[in-house]
């Protein structure tokens, strides 16, 4: 999938190429700023996520934005009309998110929910929170014994590519309008738990093998994101 999507991409701006090549030398007569043209922006995007993301049901909820958007620029209805729509739309899928993953849960979800269940009386867990701002924890031939994560209109990092881990360890991370970075080695098993509405979990790893110890990762959030990698895509 990671191919897939600047292929789609591509084909997307060679479209957008032949349209406006095809306009200056009149091969035909396409006008590409329609009503409400500016809602592709919102359109193509999604629909390339759709094909290409694993959170299908936030790409969908964009998608559907865009469509009902174009719609009321065309006067098939108004603009009071099109956000009341947005907004039954967005808690439809929202309500359907949340039967999927309590009907379907999967055997991850269990395990994870029993590990932090049984992490809730750790007192060595460390706390890191970035609200309007940024943070950052190193560890450095530290034991690592868990983290509870919180980033709200912020980005926070955590970098445990030289920790020390001794047992199992459980991670909560909550990102609302802001994301989470979590470098870990590639000889860490991660379980991860979600529960996003707009957002999700991404394990970008290059070449993750099962190790001896496990992260258990209990994520949640709205418009927001946690990353998780071996820190290998910030380097040039």
């Amino acid at each position: 999938m990671k191919k897939a999507k600047p292929i789609v991409w591509g084909i997307a701006i060679i479209t957008l190429g032949v349209i406006f090549g095809g306009n200056a030398i009149g091969l035909f007569n396409f006008n590409v700023f329609f009503d409400g043209w500016w809602t592709l922006f919102i359109i193509v995007p999604s629909v390339v996520s759709l094909i290409t993301e694993k959170e299908r049901l936030t790409s969908l909820a964009f998608l559907s934005a865009g469509v009902i958007l174009l719609l009321a620029a065309q006067d098939v209805f108004t603009y009071d009309v099109a956000w009341k729509a947005i907004l039954a739309v967005a808690l439809i899928l929202f309500g359907v998110s949340i039967l999927i993953k309590t009907l379907f849960q999967g055997k991850n979800d269990k395990e994870v929910a029993k590990k932090v269940k049984e992490a809730e009386n750790n007192k060595n867990m460390d706390a890191q929170m970035a609200v309007f701002s940024g943070s950052e924890r190193v560890y450095n031939n530290e034991t690592f014994s868990g983290s509870n994560i919180m980033a709200i209109f912020g980005g926070a990092e955590l970098d445990l590519r030289k920790a020390n881990f001794e047992k199992d360890t459980v991670i909560k991370a909550f990102a609302l309008f802001g994301g989470i970075d979590i470098k870990v080695p590639n000889d860490i098993e991660i379980k991860t738990k979600s529960a996003f509405f707009f957002g999700g979990v991404s394990d970008e790893r290059k070449d993750p093998s099962k190790g001896k110890n496990t992260i258990y990762i209990d994520a949640a959030g709205s418009f927001g994101g946690i990353s998780i990698n071996d820190g290998e895509k910030h380097k040039k």
